[in-house]
C-alpha cells in the first residue's frame, strides 16, 4: 500500500543586500558601472516670454548653474530650455528645484521672485483656470479676469500684500506663487471674485491671516521694547 506523504515547504530565504550608502543616495540612481543616472528636464517657452527671456537668461543661468550645479541650455530649434544634471550636481532635488524656477518664470514671475523656490522649501506654485470655478465666455470672462485685477491692479496687489503671495493673471490662467495656507487664502479670494462677491467680502476671508501676521508683529515689538529697557535699567 502507497501511502502519500506531504512535504513541507522550506521557509522563504531572506535575500541578502548590501547596506545603503547615503551618499549614493543623496546623490541619485547609478547604474551598474557605478556612474550616476543623468537627470533631464526640458520646459517649453511660449512665444510671448522670448523676448524677456534674452534680457534675463543671465539672471537665470547664474544660479542653475553656479549653486545647484547643473548643466543648462536653450535650444533655439524646439524653443526650449533643456536642464540636466552632471557629475558635479551634489543634491538630487537640484533638478526639480531648477524645474519649478524656470516654470516659474515662464509663468510670468520676475526673476526674484521665482528664485525663492531655489532658497525656500516651503513655496509651491498653483494655477487654476477661471472656468475651474465658473463657466464664463465673452463680456462675462473679461469682467471676471477685470474683477480680479482691479483698476490698475489695486485688488491683485491688495490680495499680494495680505496673504504674502505673488500672482500672476495671464489670460484666464492664474497663477499663485507662496505658502501652501497663503496659496489657500489667495484662491478662495480670487474664486470669490469670480463668483461675483464684492471686494470687500472678499478681503475679509484676508484679513484673519492679517490680523495674525499684525499680531505676529506687534509680539516682536513688545518683546524688544521690553528687552531694550531691561538693558538701559542695567
Amino acid at each position: 500500500v502507497s501511502m502519500d506523504t506531504e512535504e513541507t515547504p522550506s521557509p522563504p530565504v531572506a535575500p541578502i543586500m548590501d547596506p545603503i550608502n547615503m551618499t549614493s543616495v543623496a546623490m541619485g540612481n547609478t547604474s551598474k558601472q557605478g556612474k550616476r543616472a543623468i537627470q533631464f528636464r526640458k520646459l517649453r517657452v511660449p512665444a510671448n516670454r522670448l523676448t524677456p527671456l534674452r534680457k534675463d537668461w543671465m539672471k537665470i543661468c547664474s544660479p542653475l548653474v553656479e549653486h545647484l550645479m547643473l548643466q543648462v541650455r536653450f535650444n533655439t530649434a524646439n524653443k526650449c530650455i533643456e536642464m540636466r544634471t552632471c557629475t558635479e550636481t551634489k543634491d538630487i532635488s537640484s533638478i526639480q528645484k531648477a524645474n519649478d524656477f524656470v516654470q516659474a518664470y515662464i509663468y510670468g514671475f520676475a526673476v526674484e521672485d521665482a528664485l525663492a523656490l531655489i532658497r525656500l522649501d516651503e513655496l509651491f506654485l498653483d494655477t487654476f483656470e477661471v472656468k475651474d470655478v465658473k463657466t464664463l465666455s465673452g463680456n462675462h470672462m473679461s469682467r471676471a479676469i477685470g474683477r480680479i485685477a482691479g483698476k490698475n491692479g489695486k485688488i491683485k496687489y491688495t490680495i499680494e500684500n495680505v496673504t504674502r503671495t505673488r500672482i500672476v493673471v495671464a489670460d484666464s490662467k492664474i497663477h499663485i506663487l507662496g505658502s501652501y495656507q497663503n496659496i489657500r487664502t489667495a484662491r478662495r479670494a480670487i474664486c470669490n471674485l469670480i463668483l461675483g462677491n464684492l471686494h470687500l467680502k472678499c478681503m475679509a476671508t484676508c484679513e484673519p491671516l492679517h490680523q495674525g501676521f499684525l499680531n505676529v508683529y506687534e509680539y516682536f515689538c513688545v518683546v524688544n521694547l521690553n528687552l531694550l529697557f531691561h538693558s538701559k535699567k542695567k
